[in-house]
């Protein structure tokens, strides 16, 4: 009887120190979170998980290449809703703007909690038109643009008490990929790697940094596609129809609220996958 009273009372006195220690976290906790979405100046996948972040709360740093007034015009909607928002230039093919690009946030916002990768170029063409320029180009933005930006954002995350949460964006087909884009998938093939060593790295530093991989499938289908390419895209889904961006922006959230998943790369793509 005595050993299993001071069980018991071993058991509470640990839930105390728990229940204290989870007050001392909140206490501690920030003000505001801020998440950096790039790619997002342009109405695409990126400027929807902006807007969805911004409906949870989040201060939004929003990176831009080319497309200013997009990018002006989104920050203004955000301000409406009451978001501390801004937009950050930047070309992610160039580790100097990137460095430029978190400096500039960091010392805006004095944190970043959250990241998503969402920059990118992607070229339609022939094998036989496909140049060693054109691998290059895409993989300096959409392999080696991400993963400067990973880097940066996850180091400064590790130095964060909380952590932080780190969204790649993939690309579901680099595992079937579809003729006339060599150079895309080359690039796009590498981020699910890219995220998982990331996980792991960044857990090493702090096992409060997340880092996970979405895989679109034909959720913003290209404008030049014609009727014959988008019903079959449409027809290859379990489900029998297009997605949205904002089936993507969800999935973003569920790896932000969800803290005992890393290191995952999740199929956003009505099960084309295995269609």
């Amino acid at each position: 009887m005595q050993n299993q009273q001071n069980l018991e009372q071993q058991q509470n006195l640990e839930e105390q120190q728990d229940l204290e220690q989870q007050q001392n976290l909140e206490q501690q906790a920030p003000q505001h979170r801020v998440a950096l979405v790039t790619g997002a100046g342009k109405r695409r996948i990126g400027n929807v998980v902006a807007e969805a972040l911004a409906r949870r709360g989040f201060s939004i740093a929003l990176h831009y290449n080319r497309s200013a007034n997009e990018a002006a015009e989104t920050v203004a909607r955000l301000r409406l809703w009451g978001c501390q928002a801004a937009a950050f230039p930047a070309d992610v093919s160039e580790p100097g703007q990137i460095e430029r690009l978190f400096d500039q946030v960091l010392q805006h916002f004095g944190r970043v909690d959250v990241l998503v990768t969402a920059a990118a170029v992607w070229h339609r063409k022939p094998l036989e038109e496909t140049t060693a320029e054109d691998v290059r180009r895409q993989w300096e933005v959409n392999t080696l643009g991400t993963f400067l930006c990973c880097r940066r954002a996850g180091l400064a995350m590790a130095e964060q008490p909380e952590g932080g949460v780190i969204v790649t964006i993939g690309d579901w087909a680099t595992r079937r990929p579809y003729h006339d884009y060599t150079a895309y998938f080359i690039s796009k093939g590498a981020i699910p790697t890219l995220t998982r060593s990331l996980a792991v790295e960044l857990s090493r530093r702090n096992p409060k940094v997340r880092v996970n991989c979405i895989l679109p499938g034909p959720v913003m289908l290209p404008e030049y596609l014609d009727e014959h390419e988008v019903r079959g895209a449409v027809a290859g889904t379990l489900v029998k129809r297009a997605g949205r961006p904002e089936n993507v922006a969800q999935a973003v959230l569920f790896f932000i609220e969800n803290d005992f998943v890393t290191g995952v790369c999740l199929p956003v793509d009505g099960g084309r996958s295995i269609g």
